[in-house]
């Protein structure tokens, strides 16, 4: 049992750092299935975002399994582009399974992560960003970068302890909320509601949002709802942590009335955008060129979306197109470089996801307009339905062409 004892413990711990890099439910099960099929081994995997399981019948008839709680995790993209890229080594070359293990060894040591001044400097670039796509000031990024440094902050002390996700975010929210309204009640700030709203995108859960997505594609329904709940569940802590602080804030000083955003043309739009996805290529530490190669991609999909909306007055067609955009972006880039596509098309879709929705509803919701509350809401949820078809769309376009293709090759062979 020696033999199938080490490639269980192989592809479990493949597995296992997959999903505590944040990686989708159908990599990990697919990465596991690849790694046991090349060695002759047939294997059940099960996989979901807090559990594996993996199962093999032996030569002699006889059923081993492993089974592996995946805990408390974050996101790191170049792990995820790491691990793959040993699994598609493994299948390439076939080595000695105790060789296997020695280079997933070096793959964990070779692990790099950016150290807290560089992710707090890629917290305050994502929120200033954002300040000015929403139609802030320079002073209002300036305050949403600050904002942001606080909610890079603040998850760093959290995430020592191991506090959960629903509460980090509500005191994210919190604190990011009292800073904003204090900033613009002291005159720091042009628009203290740019300034929350381009921080608010730090904490609206985008990843988790494609993969849930991303997930149901494939087939792996259970994960997919199992994210979907993180989704709602996190945007409800950061209306709960908003409405708190606006609250607090009303009672501590006077919050004052602001003035509309600014409409910016398309183009500063972009690089406002540009700009705040580098911030989150190190927040999701992505390394290398690729942070510039993602935020070319969310600078194309807003391109894209301001192009169509151009021509044609209808938002839900214009986010539909553009996430066609982002998402076949990441799907030729993916293919290209040979990296995971969701590294790609998260940061791609980065503008697309209503976080000023989600604020805004939360804004009638703390200012008892539930009228404008749910028709905030409801537009919220149709910009996210049309993602989510967006990103289906072309995900099923590039498996029924892979299909399409390993079915050619077999007739030819």
């Amino acid at each position: 049992m020696d033999y199938y004892d080490i490639l269980l413990d192989f592809a479990e711990e493949i597995g296992y750092n997959l999903s505590m890099s944040g990686a989708e439910t159908f990599r990990v099960e697919d990465s596991i299935h690849r790694i046991l099929s090349t060695y002759g081994i047939q294997a059940e995997v099960f996989a979901i975002p807090n559990n594996l399981t993996i199962s093999i019948r032996t030569e002699d008839g006889k059923t081993a399994t492993r089974m592996k709680r995946v805990g408390f995790h974050g996101t790191d993209l170049d792990a995820v582009e790491r691990y793959n890229s040993l699994s598609r080594r493994i299948c390439a070359e076939k080595p000695d399974p105790q060789i296997a293990m020695e280079w997933l060894k070096e793959t964990n040591e070779a692990r790099v992560n950016y150290k807290t001044p560089a992710y707090l400097l890629g917290s305050f670039f994502a929120a200033a960003g954002f300040a000015v796509f929403f139609g802030g000031t320079l002073l209002d990024a300036f305050c949403g970068g600050i904002c942001g440094i606080c909610i890079g902050l603040t998850e760093l002390f959290l995430k020592k302890f191991k506090t959960n996700q629903f509460f980090r975010t509500i005191a994210c929210a919190f604190i990011m909320t009292i800073i904003a309204l204090f900033t613009g009640a002291i005159g720091l700030a042009d628009n203290a509601d740019m300034a929350i709203s381009g921080t608010l995108m730090i904490l609206v859960p985008g990843l988790v949002f494609t993969n849930a997505m991303r997930d149901i594609i494939f087939g792996d329904t259970n994960s997919g709802v199992n994210r979907l709940v993180q989704v709602f569940l996190v945007a409800a802590a950061i209306a709960l942590g908003t409405g708190v602080g606006w609250s607090l804030s009303n009672k501590i000083f006077v919050v004052v009335e602001y003035s509309s955003p600014i409409s910016y043309n398309w183009l500063i739009q972009c690089i406002a955008c540009f700009i705040s996805c580098i911030g989150f290529s190190y927040i999701f530490n992505i390394q290398g060129p690729g942070k510039l190669l993602c935020a070319l991609g969310a600078f194309l999909s807003w391109a894209v979306y301001c192009l169509c909306a151009h021509f044609y007055n209808n938002e839900l067609v214009c986010y539909f197109v553009s996430t066609l955009t982002a998402a076949s972006y990441a799907e030729i880039m993916a293919r290209i470089r040979k990296y995971p596509a969701i590294s790609y098309l998260v940061i791609s879709i980065f503008p697309l996801i209503p976080g000023f929705g989600i604020y805004t509803a939360t804004n009638y919701l703390v200012v008892g307009d539930m009228s404008g509350f749910a028709n905030q809401s409801k537009f919220t949820l149709a910009i996210a339905g049309v993602i989510a078809v967006g990103i289906l769309t072309v995900s099923t376009f590039v498996r029924l062409w892979n299909e399409w293709k390993n079915h050619k090759k077999a007739i030819i062979a």
